[in-house]
C-alpha cells in the first residue's frame, strides 16, 4: 500500500499543487471559477489545461490491457493511494473499458522521448489516460493523477481538471541522501520518507549506514560490526539515564531482513537505494569491532560519541583489503543497485603518516604521498565493485591523488569537485554543502530544530543551480543530476529528521524533475498551503516554521510594547487579532510595528491567497518579553563552529522530552546585545545552560579562549563596545553554572551614558563542558518586572 505509513502518524489533510504559471491559472479561473486548477509539483514539464472536469467517484475504474502485469500493479498502487488519501478504492479491470464509461486507463506507447520515466497524461470529463512506455512512466503518470485527485481535505469524490500532460525528467538522479549512522531511524520512519519522495518523483535513496558514531548494517561474517559496533554511549548529561543512574547505550542496526524489506519497498515505487560503506576514513566503529584492521590497538569507544572529522583510517593492509572485500560481497548481495558509494571522504592522514609500515609502503608501491595510497586504496575497492558488475561513487576527495578508472564522483564541497570530474570525463552528482545540505536551518527562528547556525532557506535551494556556468555544455553531460543531503548529528529524532528535510526536500524533487525554463519561485512559493497539505496526508513531519509570523518586542513609549512580525520567507501576509480569536483571511492585515498595553496576546498567522500557511502563533505581550532576547536573537562574535545545539541534560525519565536550544560558537563562545541604553542602570538576568564539547577539532581545540575564573564556578563578563572593551560586570555565576540543566544568574550593570552593545561570555578553565547562553533579560534597576 503506497503513501500509507505502517503507523498512526500525523493528522490526516489533502492537497495538491500549483504547477502553471500565474498567468495561466487566471486565465482558468476566469473560465471556470468552480473548476480546479491544475496542481502538481514537481511542475511537469508541459501542461495544457482543458475544458471541464474528470468526476472520480468510487465507481470509477481503472483499465489495463491484458496480461500487462507491470500495469496492473501501479493500477492497484494509484487505486491503494486514492484509497488513502479520499477513501476512494477504485476497481482494476484487465481488458477494454465499455463504451460511454468515464474510466482511468493505463496504457503503453512512447511518451516525452525516449526516457524511461517519462509519461503523459490527459485528463477530460470523458476519462483520464496515461500512456508510457515503461513501468516507471506508467507509476509517474499514477502519481500525477493521485496529487490531481488530492487537492482538499475532503474525503470522498474529486474533480480532476482536465490538461494535457507530456512530462519527463530533467535529471536522472534526483536524490537524497539519509545518514543512519549518526542517528538511527526506525523502519517505519524511512518508509514513510520513501513514500513522501516517490510522491514527488524523486528517485534514489542514498544511505549512509557506515560512520564513526556506528556501524548500522548486519555483515553476517563479521557479527561484531553490530554486536560492538552498533552502540555508543552519548555524550555529557545524556549518557546517563536518569531513571537508573547507569550509561544510556545509543544503539541500532538493520537485519538483512529489515533491508531486503526496504529495498523491495523502494524499488516498487521508482526509487533506487544506493548504499554507502565509508573507507578509508570515518571508521572508528568497524575499528572499535575489529581493531586488528585498523593502525591503533585499541581505537577509543568513547569518542563514538563525538561529533567531527576523527584520526582513525583502515590500515591499508592485505588483511583489512579481505575484510572490506567481504563486506562489499554483502552489501551487493542486499543491494542490487548499479552504484555502491564508498565515501572516501575526510580521512585525515595522521596516522598513515606517523606509521612507518605505511611509509614503506607508499615507497613500495610509488605513489606520491598519503593521498596518492589512498587513491590507490580506493581503486582497490573499485575493482572488487566494478568485478561484480557495479560502478563505484564516492564523494569528491577521490578525486585527490588520482581518480579511480571508473568512479563517479558525488561534488560536496561546492561544485568544483564535479567540473574536475567532468573535465576527466567522470559522471557527477551534485550535492554541495553550500546548499543542499539538510543540517542547515531553515530559518532565523529560536523555532527551528537544532543544527548548524547557517541558514539555508527553501528559496535558496530552490534556487540552486544545477547547471553552473562553471560547466560546459560538454560537462553538463556527465552531470547525472543532485541529491539533498541529511547528516543527523544534531537530528537525534526521526521527527526532527523529517522537519530538517521537509519541505526543502520537495524544493530538490522540482528542481531535478522540472525543466529550468518551467521553473518559477512564485509558482512553487503559491502551491506552498497546498504542499504543506500533502506532507500532511503523507504523515511526515515538516517545517512551518519559515512561514509563520515571528514576533520581535521591544519596550515602547509611555510603557507600552513594539510589536513587530515578520516570517523567515517574507511570503504572503500576515493577519492578525487581540482579542483571542484565531486570525483569518478576513482579520486586521499586519502593516507595520504594533504599540500595545502590557496584557495583550498577538494572535497571527500567514496568509497567501486566501490559504492559511503554517499555524497561528500567540505572542503575550509584557514588559519582561520586551526585555528579553534568546541566543538565537543575540549575535554570535564569531564565525568558528557555529551550532544550534540542545541541551544534553535529559528532562524526563525516557531522555526524549524538550530540551533547552542554544545558539553558540564554539571556537569563541560570545554573544552580542545589541543596542542597551545604559543611561538609567541595568540589572542583567541570564539563563544558562551547558552543553558537551564533544566534538573532535583536532588542534584547533587550543585555539578556543578561556578566560581564568575569579570564583570556584565562573563568572558571566559583560564589556561595552566591543569584547576588547571595557569589563563593566563580573557576574557570578554559583549555581547556574552547575549544571545538568538550566541555571540563572543575575547582576547590576552600572550606569553609561547612552546606548551600547553588550559582549557577553564567561570565564572558564576548560572546554568540557561549555557554559552557553540561553537567554538574557534586561531590566531598568529601578523598574519592578
Amino acid at each position: 500500500m503506497i503513501f500509507a505509513p505502517p503507523f498512526a502518524r500525523a493528522a490526516q489533510r489533502l492537497v495538491g499543487a500549483l504547477s502553471v504559471s500565474a498567468a495561466a491559472l487566471a486565465l482558468a479561473s476566469a473560465a471556470c471559477a468552480a473548476e480546479p486548477a491544475l496542481t502538481l509539483t514537481p511542475a511537469p514539464a508541459q501542461a495544457t489545461l482543458g475544458q471541464g472536469t474528470f468526476a472520480l467517484t468510487a465507481r470509477t475504474r481503472i483499465f489495463v490491457a491484458p496480461g500487462d502485469v507491470e500495469a496492473r500493479v501501479v493500477a492497484g498502487q494509484l487505486s491503494d493511494m486514492l484509497s488513502k488519501a479520499r477513501g476512494l478504492k477504485l476497481a482494476v479491470v484487465e481488458g477494454a473499458p465499455p463504451a460511454g464509461e468515464a474510466v482511468i486507463v493505463l496504457a503503453r506507447g512512447q511518451a516525452g522521448g525516449d526516457k524511461p520515466e517519462a509519461y503523459a497524461l490527459q485528463v477530460a470529463p470523458a476519462g483520464v489516460t496515461i500512456t508510457a512506455a515503461k513501468r516507471a512512466g506508467l507509476f509517474y503518470g499514477a502519481v500525477s493523477v493521485w496529487q490531481l485527485a488530492v487537492q482538499d481535505a475532503a474525503k470522498g469524490p474529486a474533480q480532476l481538471p482536465a490538461v494535457s500532460i507530456d512530462d519527463s525528467p530533467r535529471f536522472a538522479w534526483r536524490g537524497f541522501m539519509l545518514d543512519s549512522a549518526r542517528h538511527f531511524q526506525s523502519v517505519e520512519t524511512i518508509k514513510a520518507i520513501l513514500d513522501t519522495m516517490a510522491a514527488h518523483k524523486l528517485n534514489v535513496l542514498h544511505w549512509h549506514l557506515v560512520d564513526d558514531q556506528g556501524w548500522r548494517l548486519e555483515i553476517k561474517k563479521y557479527p561484531k560490526l553490530t554486536s560492538e559496533g552498533a552502540w555508543r554511549v552519548p555524550a555529557g548529561a545524556a549518557s546517563e539515564d536518569p531513571r537508573t543512574g547507569k550509561p544510556v547505550r545509543y544503539q541500532g542496526f538493520y537485519t538483512q531482513d529489515q533491508v531486503r524489506d526496504l529495498v523491495a519497498y523502494a524499488a516498487a515505487r521508482g526509487i533506487t537505494v544506493v548504499p554507502e560503506i565509508e573507507m578509508p576514513g570515518h571508521a572508528l566503529a568497524p575499528l572499535v569491532a575489529y581493531p586488528r584492521f585498523g593502525m591503533t590497538k585499541a581505537p577509543p569507544r568513547a569518542a563514538m560519541g563525538d561529533w567531527g572529522v576523527f584520526p582513525y583510517l583502515y590500515r591499508p593492509s592485505e588483511e583489512t583489503f579481505g575484510f572490506l572485500n567481504d563486506v562489499l560481497d554483502e552489501v551487493m548481495d542486499l543491494f542490487p543497485s548499479e552504484y555502491i558509494h564508498v565515501g572516501g571522504d575526510e580521512a585525515v592522514k595522521d596516522q598513515w603518516k606517523a606509521s612507518p609500515e605505511v611509509q614503506a609502503q607508499i615507497q613500495a608501491l610509488g605513489v606520491k604521498d598519503e593521498h596518492g595510497l589512498q587513491s590507490w586504496f580506493i581503486q582497490r575497492a573499485e575493482k572488487h565493485i566494478n568485478a561484480r558488475g557495479r560502478r563505484m561513487i564516492g564523494w569528491d576527495e577521490i578525486l585527490e591523488g588520482g581518480l579511480a578508472p571508473n568512479a563517479t564522483v558525488m561534488s560536496w564541497r561546492g561544485i568544483d569537485g564535479a567540473v574536475a570530474a567532468a573535465s576527466q570525463g567522470h559522471d557527477a552528482v551534485l550535492a554541495p554543502d553550500s546548499t543542499l545540505y539538510m543540517d542547515r536551518r531553515q530559518s532565523a527562528s529560536a523555532d527551528e530544530p537544532p543544527g548548524r547556525i547557517k541558514i539555508v532557506s527553501l528559496r535558496d535551494v530552490y534556487d540552486f543551480d544545477a547547471a553552473p556556468a562553471a560547466l560546459t555544455p560538454a560537462q553538463r553531460a556527465h552531470i547525472l543530476g543532485l541529491q539533498a543531503t541529511a547528516f543527523t548529528e544534531h537530528m537525534r529524532t526521526d521527527e526532527r529528521l523529517e522537519r530538517m528535510t521537509f519541505p526543502r526536500l520537495i524544493a530538490v524533487a522540482e528542481n531535478g524533475w522540472t525543466p529550468d525554463a518551467r521553473r518559477d519561485w512564485a509558482s512553487f512559493a503559491a502551491r506552498l498551503p497546498a504542499e504543506s497539505a500533502r506532507l500532511d496526508v503523507l504523515g511526515v513531519a515538516h517545517d512551518t516554521v519559515p512561514y509563520e509570523p515571528q514576533a520581535t518586542l521591544s519596550p515602547a513609549n509611555a510603557g507600552q510594547v513594539s510589536v513587530a512580525l515578520a516570517s523567515g520567507l517574507g511570503l504572503g501576509e500576515i493577519r492578525y487579532t487581540l482579542d483571542g480569536q484565531v486570525p483569518t483571511k478576513a482579520s486586521g492585515l499586519y502593516e507595520a510595528p504594533l504599540a500595545l498595553a502590557p496584557g495583550k496576546t498577538v494572535r497571527a498567522r500567514t496568509f497567501l491567497g486566501d490559504d492559511a500557511l503554517g499555524r497561528v502563533r500567540d505572542y503575550p505581550v509584557t514588559l519582561l518579553a520586551a526585555r528579553t532576547r534568546d541566543s538565537h536573537q543575540l549575535e554570535l562574535c564569531g564565525a568558528g563552529i557555529n551550532l544550534s545545539l540542545e541541551d544534553d541534560a535529559a528532562k524526563t525519565g525516557s531522555g526524549d522530552g524538550p530540551r533547552a536550544v542554544f545558539a553558540v560558537d564554539l571556537m569563541n563562545p560570545c554573544w552580542v546585545w545589541k543596542g542597551a541604553d545604559l543611561s538609567t542602570g541595568l540589572t542583567l538576568s541570564a539563563r544558562i545552560g551547558q552543553v558537551p564539547f564533544n566534538f573532535q577539532i583536532g588542534a584547533d581545540r587550543q585555539k578556543i579562549p578561556l578566560r581564568p575564573p575569579a570564583t570556584p564556578a565562573g563568572e558571566l563578563e559583560v564589556r561595552i563596545d566591543g569584547c576588547a572593551g571595557e569589563r563593566i560586570a563580573a557576574i557570578p555565576l554559583g549555581a547556574a553554572a552547575r549544571g545538568p540543566g538550566l541555571g540563572t544568574a543575575a547582576g547590576v550593570l552600572p550606569r553609561r551614558e547612552g546606548v551600547h552593545d553588550l559582549c557577553l561570555t564567561f570565564t572558564a578553565r576548560t572546554v568540557e563542558p561549555t557554559l552557553v547562553l540561553d537567554q538574557v533579560t534586561l531590566t531598568p534597576t529601578k523598574t519592578p518586572l
